[in-house]
């Protein structure tokens, strides 16, 4: 990096370049395309696969319960649906309770550390779940497993926000949450195959689903020690604290594209302050991503919780039905991938999760009618349609929302109230498919139906904030007289201060230097915060 002035040059928590007397500084692009090109490919190959790894096991052990009650886990533990439902309300109560007190863990300590041990502590109260033998540990170990697996999910989307450019965002939350998607097709597969093991050592099949995968996740914590980066800050893993991950070299051109694209990304401070609480709670913008969260949330997550008894109410064998139910899952993925590539590639964020929104009520509009339609096949083709469009809108919202966000203390708490909601919407969703509506849940299907087409509401709203806000940017950016497009009058009364800045975010088009630190604030997407 290079400075107009000799200036003596440190580096800040999060590896922002400052001088010592806190004046701006120049950063600006002193590598090839072809460097920036294999340190980000290096980052991807290092970054991505273990988070991916680290959301795949949360979601086996989350979503292992669901399995569990097709090998009659309810009825070897003497309690009915109505107390299942109650103990997954205290899972997602236990995540709620302690999110934001585990991301204020995260932020003080670091990703590498704190996400490691979570892996380690929810594999283990995974694993011992499979000991229980009564409604009182049933509760006990899903309120401990709500605990210990609360922050995983807004640490990991926060780490990458540190490593990533805005730009790159959107892809690399979908591919995380590939991870989400995939843990939960492939415990429906696997499932099948271990629920037959009831009877080995005189236990049931559900005993051995838990043991077998809380120690895969286990041993996944361990590579996580062993490989994951905590930070530009100390780019080292937790188990492996002297080796070098990346090289210097790769650490200058990874963290100053960062700081280029985003330059409060190099503002990170100890702690999260009241002021960051105050600007994130008041934001309302932030509630309405939270409220699209709640909406599509709370369906999905009651709906893969039965989904395997639901296909086994349509005449289908109990075990089989957790294989037809992963069918969805799968097909999933590449729609997911497909969602993020236009969200990401043509900058469509409000569109495409209006978009999956759609689908996704479509789905339970498909099922409602289909109750009274006696044909397994259709009824199939229901429930495999709104688990492919069920769950990916959720991880385009986040990116959406993370836009509105001026620096890591936002970003940090935006990222758990988000994911609290998401929780929350766990709590609720925990009761839509009750005892007294099955098989057919006419009710839970049109509740479901309701909740979705509010969020669909909300989610069109805040598109049109985003048209309208955009529009008054641009018409505020060509009233600077004298200027060119991208500098705004510091003079004008209606500009805030993130219109007061000397540069549009540098793009692949537009390698200049922007100016860093001081009391600047960068451009968001389109030069608009709270716009993508």
């Amino acid at each position: 990096m290079s400075a107009t002035d000799p200036k003596t040059i440190h580096t800040s928590e999060e590896g922002s370049q400052d001088s010592d007397n806190g004046d701006v500084l120049l950063a600006q692009v002193d590598w090839t395309a072809e460097e920036e090109k294999r340190a980000k490919r290096k980052l991807d190959f290092t970054i991505m696969p273990l988070l991916t790894l680290g959301f795949f096991c949360l979601q086996l052990d989350r979503g292992n319960m669901a399995n569990a009650i097709t090998d009659k886990f309810m009825e070897n533990i003497g309690i009915t649906q109505n107390q299942f439902n109650v103990g997954q309300q205290m899972l997602s109560l236990g995540i709620v309770l302690f999110e934001i007190p585990s991301n204020m863990v995260l932020y003080r300590v670091g990703p590498g550390k704190w996400l490691t041990l979570q892996l380690f502590l929810f594999g283990t109260v995974s694993t011992f779940q499979a000991w229980q033998t009564n409604y009182g540990s049933f509760i006990a170990t899903r309120f401990l497993l709500g605990i210990t697996e609360s922050g995983f999910i807004p640490g990991g989307l926060w780490t990458l926000s540190t490593w990533y450019t805005r730009k790159e965002t959107a892809k690399r939350v979908m591919i995380f949450y590939f991870g989400n998607q995939f843990g939960q097709a492939s415990a429906k597969l696997l499932a099948y195959g271990i629920l037959h093991m009831r009877g080995v050592g005189g236990k049931p099949g559900w005993f051995w689903l838990f043991v077998l995968m809380g120690g895969f996740t286990i041993l996944s914590g361990a590579i996580l020690g062993f490989f994951l980066p905590d930070s530009f800050r100390n780019p080292h893993s937790t188990f492996l604290p002297k080796v070098n991950i990346f090289t210097e070299r790769e650490i200058h051109i990874l963290n100053t594209r960062v700081l280029i694209d985003d330059p409060m990304k190099g503002k990170k401070k100890k702690s999260i302050g009241l002021p960051a609480f105050k600007k994130a709670f008041s934001a309302w913008r932030m509630w309405i991503h939270v409220l699209i969260t709640l909406s599509n949330n709370g369906p999905q997550r009651a709906f893969d919780t039965y989904a395997p008894t639901i296909v086994s109410s349509f005449g289908f064998a109990a075990l089989s039905a957790n294989a037809l139910a992963s069918v969805g899952l799968f097909l999933q993925i590449p729609v997911s991938f497909t969602f993020s590539y236009v969200s990401d590639r043509f900058t469509r964020r409000g569109e495409t999760v209006i978009a999956g929104l759609s689908m996704h009520l479509l789905g339970y509009i498909f099922n409602r009618i289909f109750t009274e339609i006696n044909n397994r096949g259709l009824r199939y083709f229901g429930v495999v349609w709104t688990q492919t469009f069920g769950t990916f809108s959720h991880p385009l919202n986040i990116t959406w929302m993370s836009l509105t966000c001026d620096d890591s203390e936002e970003r940090a708490l935006a990222m758990a109230m988000v994911i609290m909601g998401a929780n929350i919407a766990g709590i609720y969703g925990a009761q839509i498919f009750r005892q007294d509506d099955r098989p057919r849940y006419r009710r839970a299907f049109s509740v479901n139906c309701a909740v979705l087409a509010f969020g669909l509401i909300l989610a069109i709203i805040r598109y049109i904030d985003d048209l309208r806000t955009r529009r008054r940017t641009k018409e505020r950016r060509f009233s600077a007289i004298g200027k060119p497009p991208g500098y705004a009058k510091a003079s004008d009364e209606k500009s805030g201060p993130e219109e007061k800045v000397l540069a549009p975010p540098p793009s692949a088009d537009q390698p200049s230097p922007v100016l860093l630190g001081g009391d600047l604030k960068p451009t968001v997407s389109n030069g608009l915060r709270g716009t993508t």
